[in-house]
């Protein structure tokens, strides 16, 4: 495996194999900041049970980028959810690092990067409060690219760089992600949720737009306002205006047919 160049503030640990990136970070995090500091990042060329949000599974074959990095900020419990749209960020400036004009990169509420109108990223956060403060001891922050492969039975279309004619490696792609989320997790830490929120909203799919969100067996349609200050989806139903903290979203195809659904 070619050691990719990676800022210091990484402690990369390399791994062929495993079952999840994100379990073993976890179980690495559990035995404290000495073995396991800040910046921890977990690498492996492959996954055998890799999951999404939602616990979805996330096929992971050689050929993507998969990893999980151990964070230890210094903020409270109901901040660190602000971290998926930190790493949303930070995959959204790698590609537009990496790739030739021409490409359209989107980020898509609440955790997907979309290349060409196509799901070719996501993040997922696992957390643990063990202190009796209303901090945490750390946070998993994981994230899968399709770089080489990428599924095709998902009900929301995917891509992967190689199919999008991307001449780029797994190791390019870790050094331009880890190299862009240290730039945006120390504007995070510095300046708070706000300018995150406004660089999402920026960058983000479907703002203005009439979706379709579905809650668990119930389905909600309106248009996408805003995040609000703790990053739920604002969702103006026409009678009522709800802020979501979780769902799936979809989106209304250009040629009239239902809606497709998100997975992670």
């Amino acid at each position: 495996m070619k050691t990719p160049n990676l800022p210091v503030a990484y402690n990369l640990i390399a791994l062929e194999k495993v079952e999840s990136t994100n379990e073993e970070a976890k179980t690495l995090a559990r035995k404290g900041e000495i073995e396991a500091p800040d910046g921890t990042l977990i690498w492996a060329r492959e996954q055998t049970l890799g999951r999404g949000r939602l616990g979805r599974n996330w096929s992971s074959p050689p050929g993507n980028l998969y990893t999980s990095l151990i964070l230890r900020p210094n903020v409270a419990l109901a901040k660190m959810s602000e971290l998926s749209f930190v790493g949303a960020l930070a995959v959204y400036d790698a590609l537009g690092s990496l790739c030739e004009p021409g490409h359209q990169v989107h980020l898509k509420w609440p955790n997907d990067i979309l290349l060409n109108e196509k799901k070719v990223a996501g993040i997922l956060l696992d957390t643990e409060k063990t202190g009796i403060t209303d901090g945490v001891d750390w946070v998993v922050l994981g994230m899968g690219l399709n770089v080489g492969w990428h599924p095709e039975d998902t009900d929301y279309p995917a891509t992967s760089l190689r199919f999008e004619q991307w001449p780029t490696t797994i190791e390019q792609a870790l050094e331009a992600y880890t190299r862009s989320f240290l730039s945006w997790t120390n504007r995070w830490l510095d300046d708070g949720f706000q300018p995150i929120r406004k660089s999402w909203l920026w960058r983000c799919k479907g703002q203005g737009e009439m979706i379709t969100v579905r809650l668990g067996s119930d389905i909600l349609k309106g248009i996408f306002r805003d995040l609000d200050k703790n990053g739920s989806l604002v969702l103006d139903c026409g009678d009522k205006v709800r802020h979501i903290s979780a769902g799936d979203v979809y989106f209304s195809t250009s040629n009239g047919a239902p809606p497709y659904a998100a997975s992670n």
